[in-house]
């Protein structure tokens, strides 16, 4: 990469040869407690951080990273790779994503949330995980959501704290999901409700 006074790396930050790291990343920046350069930050070949991404250290990210502009990635997390996250979008703490998850622009992904590989949220999609929040003990009982493999979720759907949404899911646009979701369910509505199987829609048949 071109070194530039305008990208900030910290201490302690393992960068490929082959990254492209635009104006205006901060990278490696310490989570509150800790010192610059405690925790490492790596990230894998061919990544691409765009302009006002803020990638804090303790992170282990893989191959082919791309963010769009104005991403948060906060600490300790293990990010697989492939992986894409949209201009806007936060991930927040101590979240797990597998293998090509792609995630699009404002997406919000709380503390403890489990990506599992290839699934994929579309823009707007909030992420919750405290069922009574701001209430005694609230921090203690933070439950992020299981997405599981290939699931995908439409735009503007907000998923409540700790459901899970099973493997191959279809999720409508706009949708409230309160509760586990089967595997291959199609799902629309406030609360969302299954309406189909996603084999039968011929777009998405295995046949």
């Amino acid at each position: 990469m071109t070194e530039s006074p305008l990208i900030h790396i910290y201490p302690n930050v393992h960068l490929p040869a082959d990254a492209q790291i635009d104006e205006f990343v901060i990278l490696g920046k310490a989570p509150r407690g800790a010192q610059p350069g405690d925790l490492p930050l790596t990230l894998g070949a061919g990544c691409v951080i765009r302009s006002h991404s803020v990638i804090y250290a303790g992170n282990v990210i893989g191959v082919g990273l791309q963010t769009g502009h104005h991403v948060v990635i906060r600490e300790e997390n293990t990010i697989g790779d492939h992986v894409s996250i949209g201009t806007h979008s936060i991930i927040e703490h101590h979240v797990t994503i597998g293998n090509q998850v792609r995630l699009h622009s404002r997406v919000f992904v709380p503390e403890y949330s489990q990506l599992h590989e290839g699934c994929w949220l579309g823009p707007g999609v909030m992420v919750t995980n405290a069922r009574y929040p701001i209430s005694q003990g609230a921090k203690d009982r933070l439950e992020g959501a299981i997405i599981e493999a290939g699931a995908i979720i439409g735009a503007n759907t907000t998923l409540l704290p700790g459901v899970r949404v099973g493997a191959r899911a279809l999720i409508g646009a706009g949708s409230v999901v309160t509760k586990d979701v089967p595997p291959g369910a199609v799902m629309v509505g406030s609360p969302a409700r299954q309406i189909n199987h996603i084999d039968n829609i011929q777009f998405y048949s295995k046949d």
